[in-house]
């Protein structure tokens, strides 16, 4: 609106305020708010109200204003629910000129530079693009010129809120104060998880510190609530979409063990150990987790895709791999991980704790092993080259196969070819560097071996280094790379395409 600064000065008189919403304390009783991870938080209220006996109108101020109202719950002793209405209409300086269209009110100028005030009688037109008033027979336009300009409203109307409020109409067959509990879903309620990690290399152990981030964009503050935090996300009757596999050897293997947390469903809950107030617009952090000692290593992997001949050698990925299994020096963390960002240091010679990088973690069930990138190794590398690619007649393919199928009477079974198939032999050559002074371990990942489901027969016929198939399109090979130096591993494979 073209007049927003002029109307923050805006004065009303007290007598105007609606009773039932007292500025400061807050109208709220005692509130639980459980928060999950989808942007929904289930909020229970339970307040002393007085009710009269019949039909009326019981105002409950300091709901969400991004409460959703048809999943408000509403109970009491000796009384029926009749009709519910939200006012998220609230009052703002734009939104009370806008409600006094047609209606009049008092403008005071003041002379900049006598300081000597004008006041005026003057009709709203208009708030459409500007404000538009008419002050005996002129119309004139309020503009935000920087001359000291006040607007005099003579009630606030009563659809405006000064803070978000539900109306409920509720038919009572007794008259007297007593509990009234409300529960509903709002969104603007979030929490997530953050870890600190502090890794020790020489010693192949980490500290970790979990702490839980709630943010507040609801419009309203919740005071003194007792809170629990769900990780999981609800269904919302919306299309659910699963996560993309992540580039890795195993960046995630769940467990199977138990957290020793409680369970509703399929959910862990998180309590807050005590209540708090979680403000309007705020971030707030509370601790959750704390273990010393949790046995942890470094990684280097590549990820070389099918085919692939690289132009320079590329820097390999670091990793912190842990577990998340019982507590205890042999094991990990004892924890369930809810889902989050997990931020790694480590202490340089002088002892100061350095970030050495982030990553996401995923809801990770107790006894989970977890391999966390921190970035590229900086004096690491894999060259991948095709040092040689050849058809190969379908004689040759199926001497390289492992097992043979007979039929118990000797006979052959034949099959109607649908398409001609080729056969290719494929010598791949990877070249790992280390210039560190100690010796090293890559996982080296060949991808890309599977092509639709009837090409399926890859085989590894020649290899210098023993690898392991993970599935139909991974092999893996976990090669040793000494100090200062240099390792090559070559590998054929033969395939249908």
């Amino acid at each position: 609106m073209a007049c927003a600064g002029l109307l923050l000065a805006a004065a009303m008189p007290v007598q105007a305020q609606d009773a039932t919403m007292p500025l400061g304390a807050s109208a709220q009783g005692d509130v639980s708010v459980t928060i999950y991870n989808n942007d929904q938080a289930l909020v229970q209220d339970v307040r002393q109200l007085a009710i009269p006996r019949g039909r009326s109108t019981v105002v409950l101020p300091d709901v969400s204003a991004r409460i959703r109202p048809e999943t408000l719950g509403f109970a009491t002793a000796d009384a029926g629910i009749v009709e519910q209405n939200f006012d998220f209409d609230l009052l703002t300086p734009g939104s009370l000129m806008e409600k006094a269209v047609g209606r009049p009110v008092t403008l005071i100028r003041t002379n900049p530079g006598t300081g000597a005030e004008v006041r005026e009688r003057a009709t709203v037109l208009s708030t459409a693009g500007g404000v538009v008033v008419q002050i005996g027979e002129r119309i004139e336009v309020l503009r935000d010129d920087g001359l000291p300009v006040r607007v005099i409203f003579d009630e606030v109307p009563p659809n405006l809120r000064a803070r978000p409020t539900l109306s409920v109409t509720v038919d009572s067959t007794a008259a007297g104060s007593r509990p009234v509990a409300i529960r509903y879903l709002t969104t603007g309620l979030a929490w997530n998880a953050d870890y600190v990690a502090l890794f020790d290399e020489a010693a192949g152990t980490m500290a970790m510190q979990g702490w839980i981030t709630l943010n507040n964009q609801t419009g309203t503050t919740f005071s003194n609530a007792r809170t629990l935090l769900v990780a999981g996300s609800p269904g919302t009757g919306q299309p659910q979409y699963g996560p993309t596999r992540r580039a890795g050897v195993a960046p995630f293997q769940p467990g199977t063990g138990s957290a020793q947390r409680e369970r509703v469903g399929d959910y862990y809950l998180y309590p807050l150990a005590q209540p708090t107030t979680i403000a309007s617009n705020q971030t707030k952090q509370v601790s959750f987790l704390d273990v010393q000692g949790v046995p942890a290593r470094r990684a280097f992997f590549r990820e070389v895709p099918w085919l692939t001949s690289d132009e320079a050698p590329v820097n390999a990925t670091s990793l912190i791999q842990f577990s998340t299994g019982a507590a205890g020096p042999e094991t990990g963390l004892g924890d369930a991980l809810p889902a989050g960002t997990v931020r790694f240091y480590q202490r340089d010679q002088a002892g100061n704790p350095q970030f050495i990088g982030e990553d996401q973690v995923r809801h990770s069930p107790a006894g989970s092993q977890l391999g966390l990138t921190t970035g590229e190794a900086f004096d690491i590398t894999v060259e991948a080259q095709v040092t040689a690619r050849e058809r190969i007649s379908a004689g040759e393919f199926a001497a390289s196969a492992r097992y043979r199928v007979t039929q118990d009477d000797g006979s052959t079974s034949t099959a109607t070819v649908e398409q001609a198939v080729e056969y290719w032999r494929t010598t791949m050559r990877y070249t790992l560097t280390n210039a560190r002074s100690q010796p090293v371990e890559v996982d080296l990942l060949q991808s890309g071996l599977s092509n639709n489901w009837w090409l399926n027969d890859t085989r590894a016929v020649q290899e210098s280094v023993m690898g392991r198939q993970l599935d139909a399109d991974r092999r893996l090979h976990v090669v040793p790379v000494p100090a200062n130096g240099r390792a090559d591993v070559t590998v054929t494979y033969e395939t249908r395409y």
